[in-house]
């Protein structure tokens, strides 16, 4: 069969069940489309395909004997290299780390290895994780597979790259502004930012308790059934939430028949291209043709740029901390200007911010007193030149100094870390993705996720993966 790496996670499983296929013609094909598109694309730190195909050998026997270790038993998984794999290096996509391979496994990854799930590498990320677009010192640039001149976004760029050209059916990405969203958005591909803690994280993130991990793909479906993998319990994360057994999958197909959602069109007062704002626009609409009843409201929201850069620069300072100076020298320097940046913060200002976030999270709660969601555009512009942090203006001449600066629908709701996911609800008129970003309260992953569902199985569904040979 042709084409097995565009299979979704349910096409393949249940394929496997009834033996029209097995798991190492998947791993067989997954890799061919990583020959055919990495080098074009560079969403990969490195892949290993003996250990896939040996693991893609030992599913085999088990399908063939109806035994199934798990949910995902021969699916083809990736790994962001800022989470942990046992066996593997993890370079965080930085010079000053080494190629030890680890000795244990981080939360998410022990999970889908214990259903079965096969890893197949690691992928691509900002140095640290710590920008909205993925290139680093260590792997170069890595673009979008629907326009080799554009960025995929960030910080799991590489995740969003894989999924969107099947190079796995399933993603770990992390997320501390945006980092599973943003790229999300620009490659047109789902995945979801959990509510905070809901899936378990270890070793914890350097940047603090702004950090998300989360599942993406080429489905919604997808997205939710990897999300009941990984929210399994792990006790090596103190902040965990106490689990909660849910079949993310089970309602999936539910509608949003009832259901009040509240549309902002902007927040922070930030401009969105005409464009974007004209198909999610359109796309909101279409929530009221599914049942649902909508408000456009601009609530009274504080600024939240400056709570985030104080959260997150104090956290690029604590990571540079653990460099000595002649590891600093090999690091990209924009990382290095924000850490000094944040070595300037005083105690009373990161303590004023904090209280800044909690009051932020409050308005936004309030919100949900009264709607069931809260609809955004997920970014205000489509993908723009691959290897640069920012585009020198955003729309209405908005002028960009650092990527902070066009994100700003996304990092809200980690610092309020209510679930917020992305769908694609459109193309512009040069034929890139427009996503709008779709946020519940806190534990309402389910309900997040059966409202991208219901827009993707309605109006747009899954988009293609690009062909660009």
């Amino acid at each position: 069969m042709a084409d097995l790496h565009l299979l979704s996670a349910g096409e393949l499983l249940t394929k496997y069940q009834d033996k029209s296929i097995s798991p190492v013609d998947v791993i067989r094909d997954v890799f061919d489309a990583i020959d055919r598109h990495e080098p074009s694309v560079n969403a990969f730190v490195f892949t290993d395909k003996d250990g896939a195909m040996e693991a893609a050998k030992l599913s085999e026997a088990r399908w063939a004997d109806d035994a199934p270790i798990g949910m995902l038993d021969g699916v083809p998984v990736t790994v962001k290299d800022v989470v942990v794999a046992k066996g593997w290096p993890t370079f965080r996509g930085s010079n000053t780390t080494d190629d030890t391979p680890a000795d244990f496994d981080a939360p998410s990854v022990s999970r889908l290895r214990e259903e079965g799930a096969i890893l197949i590498g690691k992928t691509t990320t900002p140095e640290f994780g710590w920008k909205g677009v993925t290139d680093c010192p260590k792997t170069g640039i890595t673009r979008n597979p629907w326009n080799l001149d554009k960025t995929t976004g960030g910080s799991s760029g590489g995740a969003a790259a894989a999924a969107a050209l099947g190079m796995g059916a399933l993603h770990i990405g992390t997320d501390g502004g945006g980092s599973i969203r943003m790229p999300c958005g620009f490659t047109g591909i789902p995945g979801i930012k959990p509510t905070f803690a809901r899936v378990p994280t270890y070793p914890l993130s350097l940047f603090g308790i702004l950090s998300h991990a989360g599942p993406m793909a080429r489905t919604v479906t997808d997205v939710a059934l990897m999300l009941n993998v990984m929210t399994m319990p792990d006790v090596r994360d103190p902040y965990s939430k106490p689990y909660v057994l849910e079949d993310f999958t089970r309602n999936i197909e539910g509608g949003v028949g009832g259901l009040r959602i509240a549309y902002l069109e902007t927040m922070n007062g930030q401009p969105v291209d005409e464009e974007v704002a004209s198909v999610v626009s359109d796309a909101v609409n279409k929530f009221e043709k599914l049942g649902a009843v909508v408000d456009r409201i601009n609530p009274d929201l504080p600024d939240s740029r400056d709570i985030f850069r104080m959260h997150w620069y104090a956290g690029a300072s604590r990571t540079l901390r653990t460099l000595s100076e002649d590891q600093k020298k090999k690091v990209d320097p924009a990382l290095v200007e924000i850490a000094e940046e944040g070595d300037a913060f005083t105690l009373a200002e990161y303590q004023n911010a904090m209280s800044e976030r909690e009051n932020y999270k409050v308005l936004i709660d309030e919100i949900f007193e009264k709607y069931d969601l809260i609809i955004t555009p997920t970014l205000p512009i489509t993908a723009f030149d691959a290897g640069i942090e920012f585009p020198e203006t955003g729309p209405e001449n908005d002028e960009y100094k650092r990527w902070t600066d066009w994100t700003q629908f996304t990092y809200p709701f980690n610092l309020t870390g209510h679930p917020a996911g992305s769908v694609p609800c459109g193309l512009s008129s040069d034929n890139m993705p427009i996503s709008m970003q779709i946020v519940g309260p806190e534990m309402s992953d389910g309900r997040v996720l059966r409202a991208m569902r219901s827009f993707e199985v309605t109006y747009f569904g899954p988009l293609p993966a690009m062909a660009y040979e």
